[in-house]
């Protein structure tokens, strides 16, 4: 099971084919051949289904953006394994944004500050980013959950250039730090009040800039 949060935003799509590298035994080289959103379905999409996950041979890979409380009872009792992508809120919001913009399905067309704002008071979809990684880290010391931060990969992934061009190929991988090539010295005072005051009682960190 691999939950993860806002789609390619937060470096779902490198996580799911160094998972499935690992998991299948396979070629990096098949990696580029083969639509690997195929391999992995998003739990809680209508499409494959419930049905057709649960007739997928073991071990499954299986996505999910739902919240830890919302996920399957055999992974609140350890049975599957858990691995959770989180990524600084602030390159988070503007890469979730450019997601956004990129999809015809979601065609948004407002204005960066306005997002940001519907980020910070929880008004995109799958509800509040602050309360979902929250609850995921609530349970990172569990014995079958792996708790992954995007800064961290993107530091390992640069200190070992075979993997980084195996991986990644000519793919490039999103830069920590975007967030100050769009934040205004206002926008950036703001999300640090309401980062601070929605986090503020969580140990969780992270690198805003390297």
């Amino acid at each position: 099971m691999v939950p993860k949060r806002f789609n390619s935003a937060v470096g779902t799509s490198l996580l799911q084919e160094v998972v499935y590298l690992v998991s299948q035994g396979a070629d990096p080289d098949e990696i580029g051949l083969m639509n690997i959103d195929e391999q992995l379905p998003v739990l809680e999409y209508p499409q494959p289904g419930l049905d057709i996950i649960k007739e997928l041979t073991s071990p499954r890979l299986i996505k999910s953006h739902l919240p830890y409380r919302f996920l399957p009872s055999d992974l609140h009792s350890g049975e599957s394994k858990i691995i959770y992508m989180a990524r600084n809120p602030k390159d988070l919001v503007v890469s979730y944004y450019q997601f956004h913009r990129s999809l015809r399905t979601m065609s948004y067309r407002g204005t960066f500050q306005e997002f940001c704002r519907r980020f910070m008071n929880d008004k995109l979809g799958y509800g509040s980013w602050f309360e979902h990684v929250q609850e995921f880290w609530q349970h990172h010391m569990d014995s079958n959950v792996l708790f992954l931060k995007y800064e961290d990969m993107h530091k390992l992934i640069d200190l070992c250039p075979e993997a980084h061009s195996q991986l990644l190929g000519k793919r490039a991988l999103g830069r920590i730090g975007l967030w100050k090539d769009i934040f205004t010295v206002s926008m950036n005072e703001k999300f640090d009040l309401v980062y601070k005051q929605k986090m503020g009682k969580c140990d969780l960190t992270f690198d805003f800039y390297l």
